[in-house]
């Protein structure tokens, strides 16, 4: 069976109705050298048990966080799932609930996003949360746009030290020509003078993400007060997990705040779905793109919610909208409302302490067999090993049942959250202590 389940003459059909021949004239845009240029190899069709048991045999090729201890992080961690959140988020209110532009039938969901917004800003300090962004790349993207267009300025200024991801991300929005992206080289693993220097009277924001993506912390308060002195506006990159134990982006003077919410009970699930986070000062809410719910009294003086704040340009006259992005990660962002409900701040604590004092004791580690820091900073749970060749040990580690870090140039960046045991850290240091001693 083809693809679209239509005759022939359905298809041809519809094909002349706008005014094309054939099905392969959809495709005339797509570079001839990009095209296949044959029909997919298939095989032979299959029973359903038959391509049950395929499709177990091709999952059964890739190795999950269950079967290896998982020091990859640069992003997406494998912190623990209490097994109550998967269970509640079954709830078929729940998975099923789309938007709730109807808000005497979804009093629900709209409440549910209602506390997801209100324990983000308890966690970052902020004024106002949104109702969640499609990951942490996409809400710093937006945050920037938030930024250019409340100042009138375009230049963005950012350190290399940022999630080279979400960098790229910034560079694609750059390309409506509303935001120009200047980066600045920080070889040290932390913000230095130069990027200080970087901020003029034409600079909108600066980016800060907080550990950086190499896992360090960064002093912001010389950049901070440099980019307020100049009225441009200071946009963090926070780590969840981290704010437990870090000073929150608000007293850090943070206008916006961006992140991935991954952390906060969605698993790896090779990359996605996550979900992003965007918390703003009071001055900016009016401004912010996406959902946001608000709390009132409906007419019988019951608590009640509804959207609020959103401007209809979002949804009828695009092309005025302050943002496109008008869907969100409703089901992520209530696992991460779950999440934290369960844990409580005691238990976040509880699990960023852990994380941290793991890095710390496998840093110590490293060191005394011989291993490098590659940056001599302060770090949350994250920090990079110098090594000759990154995939070659990653191979190696591999081999010996550990999933190892993300490879950068000259280093392995790893990660250490509260699932990590000392036995297993012992077992990667040895492995790369050995390999070196080879």
């Amino acid at each position: 069976m083809r693809y679209t389940p239509n005759s022939s003459q359905v298809a041809l059909d519809m094909l002349k109705d706008i005014g094309l021949n054939q099905i392969e004239d959809l495709f005339n845009d797509i570079p001839q050298e990009l095209q296949l240029g044959r029909e997919l190899d298939l095989g032979p069709g299959m029973t359903e048990m038959e391509i049950k048991q395929k499709l177990n045999e091709l999952a059964g090729r890739n190795v999950n966080v269950e079967q290896m201890p998982c020091f990859l992080g640069a992003g997406a961690y494998d912190h623990y799932i209490p097994a109550a959140l998967d269970q509640m988020l079954m709830r078929s209110e729940f998975y099923t609930a789309y938007t709730p532009y109807q808000a005497e039938i979804s009093q629900g969901i709209l409440q549910s996003i209602f506390e997801y917004q209100t324990l983000i800003c308890n966690l970052t300090g902020m004024d106002v949360a949104n109702a969640s962004m499609y990951d942490g790349a996409t809400a710093l993207a937006e945050a920037c746009a938030l930024a250019c267009e409340s100042t009138r300025r375009s230049k963005v200024l950012v350190p290399d030290t940022i999630h080279p991801e979400y960098l790229q991300v910034l560079k694609t929005y750059a390309i409506s020509g509303n935001t120009q992206i200047e980066t600045i080289p920080c070889p040290n693993g932390v913000l230095d003078e130069k990027f200080i220097a970087g901020i003029d009277r034409d600079t909108a924001c600066i980016v800060i993400q907080q550990p950086n993506f190499y896992g360090n912390l960064e002093d912001i308060q010389a950049a901070e007060q440099t980019i307020h002195g100049v009225k441009g506006m200071l946009i963090m990159v926070a780590d969840p997990i981290s704010l437990a134990l870090l000073k929150p982006p608000a007293e850090w003077g943070a206008d916006i705040v961006a992140g991935e919410g991954q952390s906060l009970g969605s698993s790896l699930s090779f990359g996605g779905p996550y979900l992003g986070f965007l918390a703003v000062s009071k001055k900016l809410m009016r401004k912010s793109p996406g959902r946001i719910v608000g709390q009132t009294l409906d007419q019988e003086g019951r608590r009640s919610f509804v959207l609020t704040l959103q401007a209809r340009e979002q949804h009828i006259r695009r092309e005025k909208a302050t943002s496109n992005i008008c869907s969100n990660q409703a089901l992520n962002a209530l696992a991460a409302a779950i999440y934290f409900t369960l844990v409580g701040p005691r238990g976040l604590k509880e699990i960023a302490l852990r994380s941290h004092q793991l890095a710390l004791y496998a840093s110590k580690a490293f060191t005394d067999a011989g291993l490098a820091l590659k940056y001599q900073a302060p770090f949350f749970r994250e920090f990079a090993i110098k090594v000759d060749d990154p995939q070659t040990v990653n191979r190696r580690l591999l081999s010996n049942g550990i999933i190892g870090g993300y490879e950068l140039e000259d280093a392995l960046l790893f990660a250490f959250t509260e699932k990590r045991t000392r036995q297993e850290i012992d077992k990667l240091v040895q492995v790369i202590g050995g390999m070196k001693n080879e």
